[in-house]
């Protein structure tokens, strides 16, 4: 549909009618061929602005799909990196894609479902992009804690935050007609399919981040420019774990 080598219209609504996990199974072999996959100009900024803070032994990609975020985390980390999916599909394909210099770190990847990592203070650095409308608002708390225990004290929690669309623009209201449509699959079909664009608010996030024992900082990628109003169009929430 978006490309001679992504999915057709009908894997789609396949994909669209199954649970989030075989959703995902389904849909890996042809997912870097779709606007889903985070684009390498967002991971070259967050790479960026992480390599200008510090370096790290080890990072987790937090949700890492087929893989994208792991050369991020092969920048910035000196030891190992691993990438953790609930989708087994997914997973081997970020196995199969992924390629890190002979001399980086070392990579690995686990499955399972980030509401309950198998990690205990083992990373200073974990990163996610592009997975956070898998969530939904009632499950942030949770999330962040596992996230939080998974991290070694000090370690850094980062992803990148797009400024939300305003009312006057396409985007708006193509996010929030895709929000809807959502809604009503998951009101008449079962399993749920749960990916809600409009969910994930940066003040109910920060608000969390802070409860579940971050120290939450914000960072413009300046590489997106500014909107009309001065404020960044892309920020990099960076959260600390305190304690």
């Amino acid at each position: 549909m978006f490309s001679p080598e992504g999915p057709s219209l009908r894997e789609l609504v396949v994909q669209a009618l199954s649970s989030v996990e075989h959703g995902y199974d389904l849909l890996a072999p042809k997912f870097d061929h779709t606007p889903f996959r985070t684009p390498d100009s967002v991971l070259d900024a967050v790479a960026a602005a992480l390599a200008r803070t510090g370096t790290w032994e080890d990072g987790l990609d937090l949700c890492c799909g087929t893989g994208a975020g792991i050369g991020v985390l092969a920048q910035v980390c000196r030891r190992r990196v691993t990438g953790v999916d609930f989708s087994a599909g997914m997973l081997a394909e970020a196995a199969r894609r992924t390629g890190v210099p002979q001399d980086g770190p070392r990579v690995s990847w686990v499955r399972a479902d980030a509401r309950a990592l198998p990690f205990a203070s083992a990373f200073d650095l974990v990163v996610s992009f592009g997975a956070f409308g898998h969530f939904l608002p009632r499950e942030l708390p949770g999330l962040f804690t596992q996230v939080r225990a998974a991290l070694r004290p000090g370690g850094t929690f980062a992803f990148p935050v797009l400024a939300p669309p305003r009312p006057a623009t396409p985007a708006f209201w193509m996010l929030l007609g895709f929000d809807a449509v959502m809604r009503v699959r998951n009101a008449l079909w079962r399993p749920p399919f749960v990916m809600y664009y409009r969910a994930f608010r940066l003040g109910d996030v920060r608000r969390e981040l802070e409860r579940a024992g971050f120290r939450v900082g914000l960072q413009a990628l300046p590489e997106f420019g500014l909107r009309r109003d001065g404020s960044p169009r892309v920020r990099l929430v960076t959260a600390v774990r305190v304690g």
